[in-house]
């Protein structure tokens, strides 16, 4: 099969390449049909590595995923063949204290599509475990399932923030995951969020959504706008989602006495934290890796049409043009969100 392989920093090719693998008795064989293009995808295609995950030999990239089911495993009930469904990439070990207590995302021996030296779903088909694969309601399009994957790190977010309803919560940083953070947090109870960012074209797509208001840091402080809003009190909740560490320094700053900063924004490399400006406000802080648990409420919140993800889509393309689809992801990453690779029929 021919598949999208980043073959080392900065070199990608469209060729043949065999992924391994057999049909297992719970597993799924799956159809690609829309894998969106991740900004860890485009951090390996131009670092060559994220953090400690290196890119040691050529790695089929993508692990936001939708597509058909074209065979079950002998073992499958819930799935048939003609199913659409998107896919949770990380895979556990079932057996492990992480699985067991429910916290699977932070299993040490989790395996995760596109994250070396596992190789991702940028191909026309995957085998994948039934158990991470869920089926989408007649009005959820590929397009949509195949963003239910970042969208799941907001749920996560979310979640982690414990969020009461009327909360006022402050999204630093309006990438695609700032910008799922922001709608998870309205749907999870929030009255108002508020998103900063440098970017305006970025803070125009998400400041139209009801319920968001926008801070384009370049022109006005947060701190003000924050003040503004909160009667001088602060925010409920901080989500950190840029990883920048102006805004990791000042984070605090934002939150009322008593609230949560929530950090799901990483760092490329450490930052400082002031610990006494969080200990003056008794701050709770709460971190946020990838997801467990929440694929299914976040497909829930798509169907019901409480969370509208399309006008985040900016493109889909082709997969015959997918490394001129890559090419843009890194040229065009101040105005573009989200773009998506369509396999061939």
């Amino acid at each position: 099969m021919k598949a999208l392989v980043l073959e080392e920093k900065g070199k990608l090719s469209l060729r043949e390449f065999d992924i391994p693998g057999a049909l297992g008795p719970k597993d799924v064989r799956i159809k690609t049909h829309t894998v969106g293009i991740c900004g860890s995808d485009v951090h390996y295609y131009t670092h060559g590595k994220i953090g400690h995950f290196i890119v040691n030999a050529p790695m089929v990239l993508g692990h936001e995923a939708a597509g058909t089911v074209i065979e079950t495993g002998v073992d499958v009930t819930h799935l048939k063949p003609g199913d659409r469904v998107c896919m949770e990439p990380g895979i556990p070990d079932p057996t492990s204290r992480a699985a067991k207590l429910g916290i699977y995302n932070v299993d040490p021996a989790v395996t995760f599509w596109a994250t070396p030296p596992i190789h991702g779903c940028l191909t026309p088909e995957v085998i994948h475990p039934a158990a991470f694969t869920y089926k989408l309601p007649e009005n959820v399009s590929f397009a949509e399932g195949a963003m239910v994957e970042p969208f799941a790190i907001g749920m996560q977010a979310a979640l982690r923030a414990r969020i009461q309803p009327g909360d006022v919560a402050v999204v630093t940083g309006a990438g695609p995951i700032g910008m799922m953070v922001a709608l998870a947090a309205l749907a999870g109870g929030c009255a108002r969020v508020i998103v900063a960012d440098l970017a305006q074209p970025k803070l125009d797509i998400i400041g139209a959504y009801d319920g968001i208001e926008t801070v384009n840091i370049r022109n006005r402080p947060l701190a003000e706008a924050v003040a503004e809003a909160t009667d001088g009190w602060g925010a409920d909740i901080v989500f950190e989602c840029s990883g920048a560490a102006p805004a990791i320094l000042g984070m605090a700053a934002h939150a009322r006495p008593g609230g949560a900063i929530v950090l799901v924004g990483m760092p490329v490399d450490p930052v400082p934290v002031d610990i006494v400006a969080l200990q003056a406000k008794e701050l709770r802080v709460e971190t946020v890796f990838r997801y467990a648990n929440v694929y299914d409420r976040a497909i829930a919140l798509i169907a019901s049409g409480k969370v509208d993800l399309k006008p985040l889509i900016s493109a889909s393309i082709p997969f015959a043009d997918s490394i001129a689809g890559f090419d843009r992801a890194v040229e065009a990453r101040d105005t573009d969100v989200k773009l998506q690779i369509v396999m061939p029929e």
